[in-house]
């Protein structure tokens, strides 16, 4: 079977039982067919065969299954923590499950497209015209949330989407559409967490939209920890405006194939932005991280770090981008990428790019690609600590500098006891 051939099958599945109802998902779907899934020539997409896992992953030709139970064991929640909760099994809101804060206007995509005209916001920031999976996820969305928190207000305790896949029964496919909106002056925490369930791929594609007004605070924070069937594409929109301030954390450790693309758009003075990734990749999981930090006007700041470990066959992508507009002058923006390779198989590709039009600024970018500190070992050694819990101890401490800057206190005890499993178990 020719390729094209291949990519018409996929593309067919991916969009099965698909009518678009409003203009914005016709264009999308017809942008999605105009841009095809991309191959390997595709720059974006160069090191990352996002379109070969989906052949080799998905039954071409075989439905979704579109239904799905909810597990009655619950170890996919956080132990511990106090918050409200949004659940998602296999892309449908389950209300009754979820739990919404009174303070904010929150309610499932497909009902606020009707009550709260959100279909007026999709689409706004996040562009689908030049990415075909996000192209895809415009077109195709079966829900979300929808989070309005009104101006001043800060919410009282994290709020957190579940997103759930059930895949007992057959392959799983969820288009999850997120939109956010913070009003001015308030404070919120999001978390997007995945889990599934069942021996079938499990493949997700959620795109969120989330928009800091004047002075308003976000932390952010992604935990992807499931299952080696998944297959996830994941793009996360943030748009700020004046003073507002965002923190952004994504954790990788587990997964067949993840993309994870993150843009920031600093539309305003005084804006400060915080992205932080750490990524614990183990035998053939893929991870793509890809950020885009736009500085569009004059005094704002962002700092961008992002380490990986990895082990095994498993491959690591970093492609982060800068761009300071002409009229952003005075601005500071830092990127730094860092890895550590414990196999001769393990691979990493990265690339820190800068773009300034502006002449008063302060930027710096930079990677590194290393393997284990031995000499930290062999003090460690001297010192009476056996191997295996040496190696885990300087890892540990190479990954501490993400975690550190985690600042709910309940939400970092919980990502620090993740890595340090993961590091005691598979590296």
């Amino acid at each position: 079977m020719s390729e094209n051939l291949i990519h018409t099958n996929l593309l067919d599945t991916l969009t099965e039982s698909v009518y678009p109802q409003t203009d914005l998902q016709k264009e999308a779907l017809s942008v999605l067919r105009q841009l095809g899934l991309p191959g390997n020539k595709n720059e974006e997409y160069k090191y990352t065969p996002l379109t070969r896992a989906l052949e080799k992953g998905l039954q071409l030709g075989h439905s979704f299954v579109t239904s799905g139970d909810l597990p009655t064991d619950e170890h996919w929640k956080i132990p511990g923590l106090d918050a409200y909760e949004v659940i998602l099994v296999n892309g449908k809101f389950i209300a009754e499950k979820s739990s919404l804060p009174v303070t904010a206007k929150a309610t499932p995509m497909h009902q606020a497209s009707d009550r709260l005209h959100a279909d007026k916001l999709i689409g706004r920031y996040a562009d689908f015209k030049t990415d075909a999976f996000a192209a895809w996820n415009t077109a195709t969305w079966n829900d979300g949330l929808y989070l309005e928190i009104p101006d001043g207000i800060k919410l009282d305790k994290p709020l957190i989407i579940y997103y759930l896949h059930d895949s007992a029964n057959g392959q799983v496919k969820s288009v999850s559409r997120n939109m956010v909106v913070a009003g001015a002056s308030s404070e919120a925490t999001l978390i997007e967490k995945w889990c599934s369930f069942g021996n079938n791929t499990a493949l997700s594609n959620t795109l969120s939209e989330i928009v800091l007004h004047e002075h308003a605070q976000l932390n952010h924070l992604v935990i992807q920890n499931d299952v080696p069937t998944h297959i996830q594409y994941l793009f996360n929109q943030f748009w700020q405006r004046t003073g507002s301030k965002l923190n952004s954390h994504v954790v990788t450790l587990d997964g067949a194939f993840i993309r994870n693309n993150t843009r920031v758009s600093l539309d305003g003075e005084n804006c400060d932005s915080h992205l932080y990734g750490l990524y614990l990749l183990h035998n053939h999981t893929l991870a793509d991280n890809h950020t885009v930090v736009d500085h569009r006007k004059p005094n704002s700041y962002s700092n961008e770090l992002y380490k990986g470990i990895l082990e095994d066959q498993s491959k690591g992508v970093f492609n982060g981008k800068i761009f300071v507009r002409p009229d952003a002058q005075k601005t500071n923006a830092f990127q730094s990428n860092r890895n550590i390779l414990l196999s001769d198989k393990a691979t990493i590709n990265t690339k820190p790019q800068l773009e300034i039009w502006a002449d008063d600024v302060k930027c710096s970018h930079g990677c590194t690609t290393g393997q284990l500190d031995e000499e930290a070992i062999f003090y460690l050694r001297s010192r009476g600590i056996n191997q295996e819990t040496a190696r885990a101890m300087v890892l540990y401490a190479f990954a501490s500098e993400v975690l550190e800057t985690i600042t709910d206190t309940s939400l970092r005890t919980y990502i620090d006891n993740l890595v340090s499993e993961r590091l005691h178990k598979n590296f």
